[in-house]
């Protein structure tokens, strides 16, 4: 295989991991019935004057399944992260005790877990889609290096890989929904 058409191939396989690493993380916000960290991702709070991530003002765990615990390093912190997660809308209301931050996550309930299922089928198609994208755009870059003068064989070879790298990435998305939808409906 020529040097141009190794590097286009990895481009387009780089293209393709970068569609399912954003599925994941896509993946991971969406609420499964049990508490998650990642639940939180995405909430700012006001910190002296700054817009800070609530991540970096505070400890997030889940001491169980079922809810999230907020402990800010300081004190004064507590109503100021109590007012952001209820400004986020996340569905959940926050309990202050006057230490920590504590939300109870809720069990889903059965129309709930179908809407998330289609969120997440929803996702997948759109990985499958930029999956694809990266295909169609390696085959047009084949394309220009056949008129430059590569040879038939090694575009027959790059078509092969394409085709192989595409049909992979795509098994592996539907593991990935497959996962994420099984966790979704257990009870």
């Amino acid at each position: 295989m020529t040097e141009e058409l190794e590097l286009i191939k990895d481009e387009a396989e780089e293209k393709m991991e970068k569609a399912i690493k954003h599925l994941e993380y896509e993946l991971s916000h969406l609420r499964a019935g049990r508490a998650n960290p990642l639940l939180l991702d995405g909430i700012t709070v006001d910190y002296y004057g700054t817009m800070t991530p609530l991540a970096q003002v505070s400890n997030i765990n889940t001491p169980d399944a079922k809810s999230i615990l907020i402990q800010p390093w300081e004190k004064n912190m507590l109503g100021v992260i109590e007012k952001a997660i209820l400004a986020a809308n996340i569905g959940m209301t926050p309990i202050n005790n006057g230490e920590v931050v504590r939300i109870n996550v809720p069990p889903l309930t059965e129309e709930r877990r179908h809407q998330l299922v289609k969120q997440v089928k929803q996702e997948g198609e759109t990985a499958k889609i930029s999956i694809r994208t990266s295909r169609k755009w390696f085959l047009d870059e084949l394309k220009t290096l056949l008129k430059d003068g590569l040879p038939e064989d090694e575009e027959k070879t790059g078509d092969r890989l394409i085709q192989e790298m595409t049909d992979k990435h795509i098994t592996r998305v539907d593991k990935i929904m497959e996962v994420k939808e099984k966790e979704i409906m257990t009870v």
